[in-house]
């Protein structure tokens, strides 16, 4: 049986309206305290219907929390820093200064930070062919702060500004990789304690 033309034009334009592809952001690097973005779905718990427009969400006032920053949780901690090779040496005249300022800072926090905070290059590339810089906190100053740029903008106000686009410059990834270590505990052995081989 024939179709009849308005019913053809009306499953035309259904079919435009529900066929059209959804865009979609591409996926952010989401920094601490940042807020993961809302899933939309027509019903709690029901996925969306495919080639359905999505459903409307309400308007909301969200606020993100504050940053906490480079604010380890454990009693130990590593940052690990994947560097272009063309900036490795922006990269470490950024970390002498970074060195001093701890060094040199009137702060009790921030020295104990320097006396425990050790910076490693690695022999081995890193990602891609970086340059991969260790940071080990050996021990971790409970609520300190731990970011460069954060300690960099308290000794150098004048400077931060170049030191700043130096140290966000240099890297190879998104942004750094942040570890909470713990210690592992000894288990005694059945035998009693373990002696070295002496070969």
């Amino acid at each position: 049986m024939p179709m009849r033309p308005t019913f053809y034009v009306a499953a035309v334009a259904l079919v435009m309206c529900t066929s059209e592809p959804a865009v979609a952001s591409a996926p952010r690097a989401q920094g601490a305290g940042a807020l993961q973005p809302e899933q939309t779905s027509p019903a709690p718990g029901l996925p969306p219907t495919p080639g359905a427009p999505p459903a409307p969400v309400p308007p909301q006032s969200v606020v993100a929390p504050p940053s906490p920053g480079r604010v380890f949780a454990a009693e130990h901690g590593m940052i690990f820093n994947a560097i272009r090779p063309d900036k490795v040496t922006d990269f470490e005249t950024v970390l002498a200064k970074l060195r001093q300022a701890l060094a040199t800072s009137k702060d009790a926090t921030r020295t104990a930070q320097g006396r425990g905070w050790k910076v490693f290059k690695a022999a081995e590339p890193g990602p891609n062919g970086s340059v991969l810089y260790v940071f080990v906190m050996d021990p971790v100053v409970k609520g300190a702060d731990y970011g460069v740029a954060k300690v960099l903008a308290e000794a150098y106000p004048a400077e931060i500004a170049e030191l700043y686009r130096m140290y966000s410059g240099a890297f190879a990834t998104a942004g750094q990789t942040l570890l909470n270590l713990q210690d592992l505990p000894v288990v005694p052995s059945p035998e009693g304690p373990l002696v070295p081989v002496v070969p």
